[in-house]
């Protein structure tokens, strides 16, 4: 694995936001924050800062809410098919500058622009088109409840969404809640997170003229300031999060205590399963770039459905370990910005650190690494680029195997029998994406009957297509996004009227 030459790119080789620069976008107007406090964003890659943006806080956050508490009534009334034409609208502009965005995100998250940062624009524009095109298809139900009798249901917005964004996959995440809360009718106060707010916020600049004021509405801050500000506030119907589980618990608190309701999309452990069939010689070599793409390599593992956990049969355990090690030798770390750059930087020194911790304190207690090698300590000026690790050699038990790394961590475990395999795969608090790898049908829907994971994928290992029902179950979240039918569920409450006639 190559370590390119790190490239600063200039200032002005970026397209920044202009007027969401001051970061709140509240009731149609951009301003700074009320108490004048602005967050540096910094570029991973280089460690050098970016640009500057408003730190809201509470008295930010209830400007915001009360914009689209005041919006709320017009907007629910309008046709869901004039809101969906809004959100194609705001899909179109987002295409016509998708370069430009793209590169802003690179920017700030260190995320390959060829391999992640372009690939995530596109995944944006389809998920707003997707609402855009299904929203009018909020239908309720009649009920046969005998003569003379005329029951029937209908899907009702709830109200102020409160929607609370990561740093690894920002723009697309910012999509699907856009797409999901405005389209069924709520009006939506939208926070991205601190390390990577920039290329939500021009997202939110070409949204500003499309919806009514007070409809779609953006504060930036840090999350124990703006997001649990949000997160309290008594006039937020619906939360929807999405970041690890510690956060995630003190949200579900929030929610729990006005009765709210709240989608968290939560942390992960995720299995990769491969059996004996997947990894025949004319197999293999799809079968390896399968699971690197699975464990997220390209996005340096810091997503929450990287297949953290490689279980391969014993009898195909040094074939298929020896190809993905070659698949990921091939892959070039470097700036962000570069088009030859196939893996950026981690996010930033408190997550580098965390990954550097998790693998040292493996290697110590005698974990085998195949690939890859201990995070060295940084200076001041260094980027965050570790390199991919792969261990072998470890239990299922060991903190590494257990805990979510949020990094380019991945560890082989061989297995012999099914059921120790499925055993081992249940075996975590966790419970939100998982891979089989197998061409026996029966064999394949078997193991994901088993399996306990909201969002399983069979010889495939890309990402979420709208349309699709995503979650996770146990502590891995609460609901389903990406899907009518979720946002239905997650962002409407159900009316029943019954008439005698």
């Amino acid at each position: 694995m190559s370590n390119a030459a790190i490239k600063t790119a200039p200032a002005d080789a970026l397209a920044l936001p202009m007027e969401g620069l001051k970061g709140q976008l509240i009731d149609g107007t951009w301003t700074p924050a009320r108490d004048g406090t602005t967050l540096d964003v910094v570029n991973p890659c280089h460690r050098s800062v970016i640009a500057a943006v408003g730190a809201g806080k509470k008295p930010d956050a209830d400007a915001a809410v009360a914009a689209a508490k005041a919006a709320f009534p017009s907007w629910r009334r309008m046709a869901a098919r004039s809101r969906g034409a809004l959100l194609t609208e705001l899909a179109n502009r987002v295409a016509a500058h998708a370069e430009d965005i793209a590169r802003v995100l690179a920017a700030e998250t260190g995320n390959a622009l060829r391999t992640q940062s372009r690939p995530e624009v596109q995944s944006t524009i389809e998920v707003l088109r997707y609402y855009g095109g299904v929203v009018s298809e909020q239908k309720g139900e009649t009920l046969p409840l005998g003569p003379g009798l005329f029951s029937f249901t209908t899907r009702e917005p709830l109200g102020v969404v409160a929607a609370i964004i990561p740093w690894n996959s920002p723009l697309v995440l910012a999509a699907v809640k856009i797409g999901m809360a405005l389209g069924t009718g709520n009006t939506l106060v939208l926070k991205p997170a601190e390390d990577a707010p920039l290329a939500v916020i021009k997202v939110a600049e070409l949204a500003a003229d499309i919806f009514p004021k007070g409809v779609f509405n953006l504060v930036t801050g840090t999350g124990e300031d703006a997001g649990a500000a949000l997160s309290g506030h008594p006039d937020v119907a619906k939360i929807s999060f999405t970041g690890s589980v510690e956060v995630g618990k003190l949200v579900a608190h929030a929610a729990a205590g006005r009765i709210a309701r709240a989608t968290l999309e939560l942390g992960g452990k995720s299995p990769t399963i491969v059996y004996p069939d997947a990894a025949t010689p004319e197999r293999l070599d799809a079968l390896a770039t399968n699971v690197v793409n699975a464990m997220r390599f390209a996005r340096q593992g810091q997503s929450c459905t990287a297949g953290s956990r490689l279980y391969v049969h014993r009898d195909v355990f040094d074939a298929v370990l020896g190809k993905v090690v070659e698949k990921l030798g091939a892959l070039r770390i470097g700036d962000a910005l570069d088009e030859a750059t196939d893996i950026g930087a981690i996010i930033n020194e408190e997550r580098y650190a965390a990954v550097r911790d998790f693998v040292r304190e493996a290697v110590e207690a005698g974990g085998e690494i195949v690939t890859g090698e201990v995070p060295p300590e940084l200076s001041a000026s260094d980027g965050f680029f570790p390199r991919p690790v792969i261990f072998k050699n470890l239990g299922n038990d060991w903190r590494v195997v257990r805990e979510e790394v949020f990094g380019p961590v991945l560890v082989a475990i061989p297995w012999d029998s099914e059921d120790e395999v499925i055993g081992w795969a249940n075996d975590t608090h966790y419970g939100l994406a998982a891979y089989i790898f197998t061409h026996d049908v029966t064999a394949a829907l078997k193991a994901a009957e088993r399996i306990d994971a909201g969002w399983l994928q069979v010889n495939r290992a890309g990402g979420q297509i709208p349309g699709m029902s995503y979650g996770g179950i146990k502590q891995s979240g609460i609901g389903s996004e990406y899907s009518i039918e979720g946002a239905l569920e997650a962002y409407t409450a159900r009316k029943s009227v019954t008439i005698n006639v």
